[in-house]
């Protein structure tokens, strides 16, 4: 009897088992994962054979093994026990933690709410830990903050095979020195759960603590890790500039008052620094984008004054500066106030306050207020140790960035050290705006830009209608589009209303109605010759710029034909009360009138000279007119492209039948508002029994004549 249990198959089962037990047992011991393969792989094995049976060869494969990696969480913090650079009194530092993702897999990292992973100790405030994506230091964009009332925070980390990518990303702890620190203390911040030796790292969870942990379903469940950075407190220099300045709001072309001075309330001078050759403790004041500095300023309290042109992007220490400002004030970008040499320690020793006047330009959008910040320049006994975050990828407390966008320099104190926050003086907003029609918001009318118009004519009802009767049907909405400019010097919201409509015919009222999205959405602000009592609708317009919004009019039935019925758009200003412009959106029930009169010469000898006698002429007189208004300038006009008329007087006229049209007679010429001969194209038919003239058009306001004659049978 045969036996398979030492067959190869059998065996070859088996020691793939083996082999897949011993991978995921070295995978779980293994103390960093890097490299790794990524969880839910699936790896596959088929194996193959090949055979002859002495005549022929064949080959043949087995069944495919598969085995799916799983997932492996792991967590890393750092750093671990770090003693970083030494920090002063007053200071804002930044702590900077990283964490890394050792898994196998994408998984998810989560922060504490309420700043829980996060401990302090010794003579610092936190004033905010955030997620930092970009590595860039400073909260923006999707930073999310991990500190203060937030909730949980789950932040996603990536695990990407090359460890160089998204495997990792950075927490920043912003840590606010307390002016009563001093020498030989430190600062200790914690990130995540520190219990046990260092490095804390990859640790099996509690789910109680400071934990900083992983969320992600693994073989080895949730990891957790911590880390800590340790700040000494040193004794020095230490500046803290004071600026005040007028909350606002302020005209356009008025001044803007700045006052300054800075102390020193660390424990050693402040010793002097150099700025292109002089030496001294300085005060920068960047002149304010959007101002320029005032003329004849004689900065009463600075011991020197330099002006520098270089651009804000150059550090205050590698301008050039000079004593004389230049010819053309508005080219300053920086002034800088000596104010000591050196500046003494202890008790605050203050310098004296520095006015500085700036003056705001005219023609600029007021919504954005004027931001102001003054920074100190001197030479700290410790400067060597103090950090910049110009591209330093070190971890541990790092100074800000300066406010007008520079590394802060090493020789530099950082200012407003209790805030940091540029001071704002608002601007005098001054609402001001002309509403128009399409793409001439400044059209002005007859009288002003309050009655400048378009002009549209419905095209139903009105066919057959003698001038003197009323429109045979309702509808006819029509759609204007109308402009808002917004003229202040600020960015403003409009209000839209209908200050008056067409009155009622004899089939009900008008109906008005606006949008402000292009006809997406529709507000009915007169509904049948009612006003509604829907709120008016807004329009938000920029600084400078312009917006576009629409007007549908619908006339009722039995209004006269021929005839221009007004609706009244208002635009009002939010910013200036009692600021606003109308517009004028003008429905014509037609607008090409047709006035036909005869005149009879009689010389035939019988009866009166105007006695319509057999042998005496008809001279008929079709007075043609475009009514609709043309005065005024950039209004939206009513012009015909093609006016044809026809007297035919063989159809709803009798003249053919009693009469005979005079060769050559007929004429067309225009008389309004100026005379212009042989206008338009006359064809008599062959039978002499009708005439058409076509005009090559019909401007706003101009009127003709078409005359022809025939003699009474």
């Amino acid at each position: 009897m045969k036996t398979t249990a030492n067959s190869p198959a059998r065996l070859g089962a088996i020691l793939t088992r083996i082999l897949a037990v011993l991978a995921l047992a070295c995978l779980l011991s293994a103390p960093t994962l890097a490299q790794q393969t990524p969880g839910g792989t699936v790896i596959t094995n088929t194996a193959t054979a090949t055979y002859s049976d002495g005549t022929t060869s064949y080959d043949t494969k087995s069944s495919p093994v598969t085995v799916t990696v799983a997932n492996v969480s792991g967590l890393k913090i750092t750093p671990d026990n770090q003693l970083d650079t030494s920090v002063v009194a007053g200071q804002t530092v930044n702590f900077v933690f990283t964490v890394t993702n050792l898994g196998n897999f994408d998984d998810q990292v989560r922060f504490l709410a309420n700043g829980g992973s996060i401990l302090s100790s010794g003579p610092g405030t936190i004033q905010d830990a955030f997620i930092d994506l970009n590595g860039n230091n400073t909260k923006d964009g999707l930073d999310q903050s991990i500190y203060g009332s937030n909730p949980n925070v789950d932040q996603a980390v990536t695990r990407s095979p090359d460890p160089l990518l998204k495997d990792r990303f950075n927490v920043v702890v912003v840590v606010l020195v307390n002016n009563g620190a001093t020498t030989g203390q430190t600062i200790r911040i914690q990130l995540g759960n520190e219990t046990g030796a260092s490095p804390w790292d990859n640790l099996a969870t509690s789910g109680s603590g400071t934990e900083v942990r992983t969320l992600g379903a693994s073989v080895n469940g949730s990891r957790q890790a911590g880390g800590d950075i340790r700040a000494d407190i040193a004794n020095d220099a230490q500046l803290q500039v004071s600026l005040s300045a007028p909350a606002g709001p302020i005209a356009l072309g008025s001044d803007i008052s700045y006052s300054v001075g800075v102390c020193n309330t660390g424990a050693r001078d402040a010793a002097a620094t150099t700025l292109s050759g002089n030496s001294g403790v300085f005060i920068v004041m960047p002149v304010p984008s959007n101002t320029t500095l005032k003329s004849g300023q004689a900065f009463a309290g600075s011991q020197l004054t330099l002006y520098t042109t270089d651009a804000l992007t150059t550090a205050p220490t590698a301008a050039t500066w000079s004593s004389s400002a230049p010819g053309s004030l508005s080219s300053v970008t920086r002034v800088a106030f000596k104010v000591a040499t050196p500046l003494l320690a202890n008790s605050s020793p203050c310098s004296a306050n520095i006015t500085m006047l700036v003056t705001v330009n005219s023609g600029i959008n007021a919504t954005t207020p004027i931001r102001q910040m003054a920074d100190a320049f001197a030479n700290n006994s410790i400067a060597s140790l103090i950090k910049d975050q110009s591209d330093d990828q070190s971890s541990g407390p790092q100074t800000p960035n300066k406010s007008d966008g520079n590394a802060l320099n090493p020789n530099v104190v950082q200012p407003n050290a209790a805030s940091g926050t540029p001071l704002q003086t608002t601007l005098q907003a001054v609402g001001n705006v002309l509403n128009g029609p399409l793409g001439q918001p400044g059209a002005s009318g007859p009288s002003s830009t309050d009655d400048d118009y378009t002009n549209l004519s419905v095209s139903q009802g009105i066919a057959g209608v003698a001038p003197g009767g009323n429109t045979t049907l309702a509808g006819n909405a029509l759609t204007f589009e109308n402009t808002v400019q917004n003229t202040g010097n600020a960015n403003d919201t409009y209000t839209l209303s209908v200050v008056s409509f067409p009155a009622n015919g004899t089939g009900g009222g008008a109906t008005v109605r606006l949008s402000t999205d292009n006809g997406a959405n529709w507000t009915t602000l007169v509904n049948n010759g009612v006003a509604t009592a829907v709120p008016n609708p807004t329009l938000a317009v920029n600084y400078g710029s312009s917006a576009n919004y629409k007007v549908e009019v619908t006339l009722p039935l039995g209004l006269p034909v021929l005839a221009g019925y007004n609706t009244v758009i208002r635009a009002a200003s939010a910013n200036t009360a009692g600021v606003k412009n109308d517009t004028i959106d003008r429905v014509y029930t037609g607008f090409i009138r047709l006035i036909k009169t005869a005149v009879i010469t009689n010389s035939t000898g019988i009866g009166g000279a105007n006695d319509a006698v057999p042998g005496a002429v008809i001279e008929y007189t079709i007075t043609y007119a475009n009514i609709s208004s043309n005065s005024g300038s950039n209004n939206g006009l009513l012009s015909a492209t093609s006016v044809v008329i026809t007297d035919d007087g063989a159809g709803t006229n009798n003249w053919a039948a009693n009469a005979t049209y005079v060769a050559n007679s007929a004429s067309s010429q225009l008389t309004l508002p100026v005379a212009v001969p042989n206008y338009g194209n006359i064809v008599v038919n062959g039978a002499s029994t009708s005439l058409t003239d076509t005009l090559p058009g019909l401007q706003a306001g101009v009127t003709g004549t078409f005359k022809f004659s025939v003699t009474i049978r």
